[in-house]
């Protein structure tokens, strides 16, 4: 069964990330109507598989388990379809990389003159990724931990808590996992919590915490010292965290949840905390290897609508910062008006804040130099093709220290 499972949960992604070329050869075999899910099977099996049109037939007979036999339109469809492969000389960019049309230009535009590249490596499945909880273990042991369970593992190149394992075992069923020695995580979202800089002692906010993924990895680098608050409007999806946090042996954390109180809580907080992370509601476009269906319920308005409120939580997030506290703001978009253009926009409005160069926060929160592959400048930019995790965009801001504060320094 677990087997049965997991083909069907493959082969419904393939057809998520192939989606557009397979409505586009439907189309073009006479399907003008938009394609239902037992056709688009059948296309997959005959483009990606390489069925032919009478297996297929054969496979789809209406018995125990199996779909109802093709209708006669279905079959001429199929007949033009099969014994072609996915890509051809006629489709356009957004068809032949599976990117919605409205988008594809402004993806195009945010790429640069990688786009082709970028392009084929969002279609392609993101690697499984695993975070090693600091608290319980270092990398050698949880190798030697995970070894013992068959699964292979080799060191990320860039997080130095980070594992990538070959294929895709079963992680999350077996004692390394279950005792909270690791995590599943992006490589690109271990460097997110590592770019906070959270030191023991610190008071820490992660304010859009979600199911606690970023908070772990902090209160690992806190050691169980300090104090970090999970905020979220939704109780639902701080309530996920419970069980990794207890799973993780972390003991510094405290959830907040943003209603009615929580807002009174921000209000009465402020500016008391030396970090504050926003990892910021967004497009997602970064996610599209791991979340293929994303790309296809996405719209313009969507993304209208995110950027109004991740400026109203940059703004609103950026009062819990102490006179010389740092608030990181990050995003898995590849978007510039979610990134870039926001944090620029939001240095305009604030001009107690200012950037630090990634490479000085980089430096002081991991040590070193940035390794190879990492693009210098103000902010970090992850991307598939380039990096090989989830696009993601982080912005590491300082509030300025108050004048007199900085005086009475100088004076000492």
């Amino acid at each position: 069964m677990a087997g049965d499972r997991r083909e069907v949960a493959e082969r419904v992604y393939g057809i998520l990330r192939r989606r557009a070329q397979l409505t586009w050869w439907l189309r073009r075999g006479g399907r003008i109507s938009p394609p239902d899910g037992r056709l688009l099977v059948a296309a997959d099996l005959a483009l990606h598989d390489g069925w032919t049109s009478e297996r297929i037939a054969n496979h789809y007979d209406g018995g125990r388990f199996k779909p109802e036999p093709l209708s006669r339109d279905e079959r001429e469809v199929l007949n033009h379809v099969a014994g072609n492969t996915l890509e051809h000389k006629d489709q356009p960019v957004d068809v032949l990389y599976n990117i919605p049309d409205w988008i594809e230009p402004q993806l195009r535009r945010a790429m640069g003159e990688n786009w082709q590249a970028e392009y084929k490596a969002l279609r392609k499945p993101a690697p499984l990724d695993i975070r090693v909880n600091a608290l319980k273990a270092d990398r050698h042991t949880a190798t030697s931990a995970l070894a013992a369970e068959q699964i292979a593992v080799q060191p990320s190149p860039l997080s130095p808590l980070g594992l990538r394992a070959q294929g895709r075992p079963p992680l999350v069923t077996g004692p390394a996992f279950r005792s909270g020695l690791v995590e599943i995580q992006d490589e690109g979202s271990q460097l997110v919590a590592l770019l906070v800089g959270a030191r023991p002692g610190m008071r820490v906010v992660d304010f859009c915490a979600g199911a606690g993924g970023k908070t772990l990895a902090m209160a690992a680098g806190m050691e169980n010292k300090g104090q970090i608050v999970a905020c979220d409007v939704s109780a639902p999806r701080l309530e996920r965290a419970v069980t990794r946090i207890r799973r993780a042996g972390i003991h510094n954390v405290t959830q907040r949840v943003l209603d009615g109180a929580g807002r009174k809580w921000l209000k009465r907080s402020a500016p008391n905390f030396d970090r504050v992370l926003i990892d910021a509601p967004c497009s997602g476009t970064g996610t599209w290897r791991r979340n293929p269906d994303a790309r296809w319920t996405l719209v313009q308005q969507d993304i209208d609508e995110l950027k109004v409120k991740q400026a109203e939580i940059l703004a609103t997030a950026a009062a819990l910062v102490k006179p010389g506290g740092r608030l990181v703001y990050a995003t898995c978009s590849l978007l510039p008006e979610e990134n870039e253009e926001q944090i620029a926009a939001f240095l305009v409005a604030h001009d107690d804040f200012a950037a630090v160069p990634l490479a000085q926060a980089w430096r002081e929160a991991l040590g070193g130099e940035l390794p190879v592959g990492i693009a210098p400048g103000e902010y970090l930019r992850l991307t598939p093709a380039a990096n090989d995790t989830d696009g993601f965009f982080v912005a590491v801001l300082q509030r300025k220290q108050k004048a007199k504060a900085v005086k009475e320094s100088e004076a000492a």
